[in-house]
């Protein structure tokens, strides 16, 4: 089988990771001299953030030059170091690419805004004319305000983004030409392929019609019974990955195509992953899915279908660098919409509940056939940095809806490695390009290192056995089980999830392989889930 249709796949967001000189921002070496933490954790690859030449408007998703590293993460020669050395350590390495919009710093656009409408330059961009006064039309940006800036000459450029991310015009032949020389530059340093940023998005429908929405959400899914939003999910995205999927399969060794595409239903986000065009889709509407047995065994049930019908894996995750992390999350009330960030002054999510759910949720995620990914600092239990001052904040959401939505810092926070060590353990200085909260010291990795239970060991535990027993090449067999479990057969393994209050019985004779928290004999406690082997 294909490496990447099983694999479990870490995401480091560089500037958050490890800072090897100091200066509070983590960087290429940093990550090198923890590579070691990867091998023992038990992933495949490694998936990076960002870390190009970048102004930083948006924590390096607004790219300036997509051939060199910015000076803040390290060099060219950094890069290379880091890919051969995961590379001998058996660890694949996929990069972040931002083909929707460049930098507002990038010299395309710095060409455009010193040529005139209608010129070569500006056709790399969606640039327009106005609409009585206004802009060309009622499109709002994902993190909040107009998606559109006026120039002094009177035209206007889109940016779904920030004002700092122009959208690029992919209906434009040279921009087709660029990317498929950018990925073959990586290609050819050795990477073993590319997360794509918002994959849904680089095609527009033609006439841009109005979206009357105050914040532009970034899924694809429309109103009820209505069309899709005509910035996202356009049929014409599936030329652009087929052509680059020829380049990629054009390379030795198995290089990959990840799609960020919030696209609802899972069939349309299935088209992402048929046989010609991206190998693996992230599962959002997964990732979204409320904490009931219901809504559970039905988006696994309903995702697991819709990949099989293009044959491809499932692609499973539960916590990013775009949401709060589900460690805090799922202590939210059930069914409650996914804010974008908690803040001081919000509710706060219970510590412990939120935890104990996560903890179930991960071996649940880990059970499934298919891929699975594991955003950096969840395998030590990390929760959401809810209570970050906000002259901290970064995240250009916070700005632009003027702290009406808090944004994504606190999932971005840097991570614990030594409890008892400046920055715990980030860098050697105390220096944190965002203050880290006092509970990181008790969830340090020096602190749950070889200690029976913690959450560090769990994910050590659930890599070695999902590779021992074969779940992410198997297959899920229901077994009945009361309204409130989940429980089905993968292989020669019991997967049960208790969504209830009460316990659940396990069946007579099950040897418990592993549990997310404590069992007693055959009883299953609520927000619990156990593997278990049948005698």
């Amino acid at each position: 089988m294909k490496w990447w249709r099983d694999a479990v796949i870490y995401q480091i967001y560089p500037r958050s990771f490890a800072d090897s000189d100091g200066d509070g921002i983590g960087d290429l070496p940093g990550i090198v001299g923890r590579l070691g933490h990867l091998s023992e954790l038990g992933v495949d690859a490694v998936w990076l953030s960002p870390f190009y030449p970048s102004p930083q408007a948006d924590a390096g998703y607004d790219v300036a030059d997509y051939r060199d590293v910015d000076p803040i993460f390290g060099r060219l020669s950094d890069a290379d170091k880091l890919i051969s050395s995961a590379h001998e350590r058996g660890l694949r390495v996929i990069v972040d690419l931002v083909p929707n919009h460049t930098s507002s710093q990038h010299r395309w656009f710095q060409a455009a805004l010193a040529a005139a409408p209608g010129s070569r330059e500006r056709d790399r961009y969606v640039f327009r004319d106005g609409k009585a006064g206004g802009p060309p039309n009622s499109w709002h940006s994902v993190f909040g305000g107009d998606a559109w800036t006026q120039l002094p000459d009177g035209q206007w450029y889109l940016h779904l983004f920030d004002a700092g991310q122009p959208d690029l015009n992919w209906d434009n032949p040279e921009v087709r030409a660029e990317f498929e020389d950018i990925l073959r530059f990586w290609l050819d340093r050795g990477v073993d392929g590319f997360r794509v940023d918002v994959a849904h998005g680089l095609v527009k429908q033609a006439d841009l019609a109005d979206w009357h929405l105050p914040m532009l959400p970034l899924t694809s899914e429309g109103t009820e019974g209505g069309p899709r939003p005509p910035m996202w999910d356009q049929d014409g995205v599936h030329e652009i990955y087929r052509r680059w999927r020829k380049i990629l399969d054009g390379y030795p060794g198995e290089r990959i195509l990840v799609a960020e595409a919030w696209v609802q239903p899972a069939e349309r986000l299935a088209a992402y992953v048929r046989p010609d065009e991206m190998h693996q889709a992230f599962n959002f509407e997964y990732l979204e899915a409320s904490w009931t047995a219901a809504a559970q065994r039905s988006v696994i049930s309903r995702s697991l279908a819709a990949s099989a019908a293009v044959g491809a894996p499932t692609t499973w995750v539960l916590s990013n660098h775009d949401v709060i992390r589900h460690a805090s999350r799922l202590a939210l009330p059930v069914g409650s919409p996914r804010p974008n960030g908690i803040g001081a002054r919000d509710p706060q999510p219970d510590a412990v509940l939120g935890l104990r759910r996560a903890r179930a949720a991960t071996l649940l995620m880990l059970s499934l056939p298919g891929s699975a990914y594991v955003y950096q600092g969840e395998e030590l239990g990390l929760p959401e940095h809810t209570t970050l001052p906000d002259e901290s904040r970064q995240d250009p959401t916070w700005f632009r809806t003027g702290g009406a939505s808090v944004g994504r810092d606190g999932c971005r926070v840097p991570i614990p490695w030594e409890a008892d060590s400046p920055s715990y353990g980030f860098g050697p200085s105390d220096a944190s390009w965002l203050p880290q909260p006092a509970v990181f010291g008790e969830l340090a990795l020096d602190r749950q290192l070889g200690v029976p239970g913690s959450t560090y060991s769990l994910y050590v535990s659930a890599l070695r056995l999902r590779r021992e027993h074969g779940l992410g090449r198997g297959s899920v067999t229901w077994v009945p089980a009361p309204d409130d479990v989940v429980a089905f057969r993968n292989g020669d393994v019991l997967v049960l999830t208790n969504f209830g209050s009460g316990s659940t019985a396990l069946p007579a004779g099950a040897e418990v392989l592993l549990s997310s928290e404590p069992v007693s004999g055959l009883e299953v406690p609520g927000d619990v889930t156990v593997w278990a082997r049948l005698g």
